[in-house]
């Protein structure tokens, strides 16, 4: 599935979606596939995987969001593995 352009309401829904999914659980840290469950359907969600992390480095890169691995802040691009999404600590 290509990557959504963040200037769609495709791309807008996930950054969107990313958000509200932190705002409910706060201060807790969000996964990946807990945006592509809500936004996906039932059988449809692992298509979501790659546009939530792309839309999630777009969070990233305006400052809204970390991407943590084993506590640690790291470089989506370049990480392999399960990561989390977290609101920047302060």
């Amino acid at each position: 599935m290509p990557e959504p352009d963040p200037s769609t309401s495709s791309g807008h829904r996930l950054e969107r979606a990313i958000l509200d999914l932190l705002d409910r659980r706060a201060p807790k840290t969000i996964c990946p596939s807990d945006v592509a469950r809500e936004v996906g359907t039932a059988d449809g969600w692992r298509a979501l995987m790659q546009p939530v992390r792309d839309a999630a480095q777009r969070l990233v890169q305006r400052g809204e969001v970390e991407v943590t691995q084993k506590g640690e802040v790291v470089d989506l691009p370049t990480v392999k593995g399960p990561v989390r999404i977290r609101r920047p600590e302060r």
